[in-house]
């Protein structure tokens, strides 16, 4: 059975270097900035699979540090193979973040396509405490997101523009965790989203009723799904435990005629 390419992703990246007259309540304009902004290292991870592929800018010398071109380049092909991509503030920060880069470093765009935000599926269907990563790992995952002891805070990312490899290895031990982590509040997530790109129509060959969600043929039909003026079979998946309906309506033409809306 045929299933689309779904990749987690998570990128770190740099700050941009400005100057500034204080230290609170600073608005920095553009003839401020003295660097730009790089991406610092990347994990991915194919849905289902133990392998994590990692990869950073460091040990090349602090002079190239900030160059991000091979972490682009590698980028680039990730999403390229993907069908679908997951990230936690992706659609905000992660993929918008990584198209600068590419488009800044001349690459022409990469093959389409769909991102699942987790953290906005978050703020979709519930009303946590909170919906970044380290609270949301902590109460809904196995792996939690990963802290980093030995450069604490905004050290470690001090520690890694100056190609400190301890720094390096504490950034890997970091970046990793994340991707497994969101990869976990995915699939929690996945049988509450509504609207999640239809797994069965990566299918082509499909001879089976498939769960948009997560792919299984394990399909039970269960009551009626009722919108203002129809009425579809409503399904329930035994493996996901996500809801789904038909796609024809039960409800006759003559009696569509007879149905007000309001």
């Amino acid at each position: 059975m045929t299933q689309p390419k779904i990749k987690t992703l998570d990128i770190e990246t740099s700050p941009l270097e400005s100057y500034t007259w204080g230290l609170w309540n600073v608005n920095v304009g553009v003839p401020q900035i003295k660097t730009e902004w790089s991406i610092l290292s990347f994990a991915a991870k194919d849905l289902g699979r133990k392998r994590v592929r990692y990869m950073d800018a460091g040990g090349r010398g602090t002079s190239k540090v900030r160059d991000d071109y091979h972490l682009l380049e590698a980028l680039w092909q990730e999403l390229h193979e993907a069908d679908i991509v997951v990230a936690q503030n992706g659609k905000r920060f992660d993929v918008r973040k990584i198209n600068a880069r590419l488009i800044q470093h001349g690459f022409t765009p990469y093959s389409p396509i769909k991102v699942v935000d987790t953290k906005v599926e978050a703020q979709k269907v519930a009303m946590f405490t909170s919906n970044r990563l380290e609270w949301l790992s902590k109460h809904l995952t196995k792996t939690e997101k990963s802290k980093h002891g030995k450069f604490p805070g905004f050290e470690l990312w001090v520690q890694c523009l100056a190609d400190n490899p301890a720094a390096w290895a504490e950034m890997k031990r970091y970046n990793i965790p994340d991707v497994v982590s969101t990869e976990e509040l995915y699939l929690r997530l996945r049988p509450w989203i509504v609207g999640h790109p239809n797994l069965a129509v990566y299918n082509a060959a499909g001879e089976v009723t498939q769960c948009p969600k997560c792919g299984s043929s394990d399909i039970h039909r269960e009551g009626e799904w009722h919108t203002q003026v129809n009425t579809y079979p409503r399904f329930l998946c035994g493996g996901c435990g996500g809801w789904s309906r038909g796609r024809y309506t039960t409800t006759s033409t003559e009696r569509r005629k007879l149905l007000l809306v309001n």
